[in-house]
């Protein structure tokens, strides 16, 4: 048998985790003991996970108890969101790169939609890719005909995403040709998001980039979110996935907003 890699034994921690996280939602406190037996792992190995998951906003661990945490925070968390809707997330992403050119500087924020638009970036080659996401920067540090510029300031470990006015200062000093986003909420056409913070640096992101994309599943049209970051009728294009309530197209149409579908087959890619 091939020895295991780094990199496959970071997919299975992070695999175990995103579980992990599912099944103390699911039922709101479990026992650290019942969540080593159920993911056959060591008490040691739980409790390191969810010292990280604790980190993330995600749950409370106490007494040998992991408890899940009724906030927006959960939903904000780059680990939770990861997991969900990976179909739509990438027939948008896919979607979005025909909006980009061999030669741009895309700006790209820390979203987990617009994660899965960096595998398919060597295609475009070359590149500038301006980005606040460190996710993003560990997947791209290394690929040839892509000049990687990575604004730092205070690092967030539940977005794994550097912010704050240290990031919105860079951000400040670039132009970009196209920048891809996505969003949490949406709420009467306008984007929201739960934290001033992360409205702070995409709003940065979208005063210096010429193009704007926005990436927008079907699940944001049901969520509710606290800060107002724009109105989708400033966004170049709005891509949405086929499973998006005709209703909310037919509605962002009329108000002037681009609304492209991205084709269910590339959510197979």
């Amino acid at each position: 048998m091939a020895p295991e890699t780094g990199a496959s034994r970071q997919e299975r921690q992070t695999d175990r985790r995103n579980a992990i996280t599912e099944a103390v939602m699911t039922a709101g406190s479990i026992r650290i003991t019942e969540l080593a037996e159920r993911f056959e792992i060591s008490t040691m190995t739980v409790h390191r996970d969810l010292d990280e998951l604790e980190s993330r906003g995600l749950l409370r661990k106490n007494r040998g108890v992991a408890t899940a945490l009724s906030t927006v925070l959960v939903e904000s968390s780059d680990v939770y969101r990861a997991s969900r809707e990976l179909p739509a997330k990438r027939a948008l992403a896919a979607a979005a790169l025909d909006f980009i050119e061999p030669g741009q500087a895309i700006m790209l924020d820390d979203s987990t939609t617009t994660l899965h638009l960096v595998p398919h970036l060597h295609e475009k080659r070359p590149l500038t890719v301006i980005t606040n996401t460190l996710t993003v920067m560990n997947e791209l540090r290394s690929v040839t005909g892509i000049t990687l510029l990575g604004l730092g300031g205070q690092y967030y470990n539940w977005c794994s995403a550097y912010m704050g006015r240290i990031t919105t200062a860079a951000i400040a000093g670039l132009r970009a040709d196209v920048l891809v986003m996505s969003t949490s909420a949406i709420t009467d056409g306008v984007a929201f998001h739960q934290t001033m913070e992360t409205v702070d640096v995409k709003r940065a992101m979208f005063d210096a980039a010429s193009k704007r994309i926005l990436l927008a599943d079907h699940t944001k049209f049901d969520k509710r979110a606290l800060h107002a970051m724009q109105p989708l009728a400033d966004f170049d294009a709005v891509i949405v996935d086929a499973a998006t309530d005709k209703r909310h197209v037919a509605d962002l149409r009329q108000s002037g907003v681009n609304v492209v579908i991205a084709p269910r087959s590339r959510a197979a890619g």
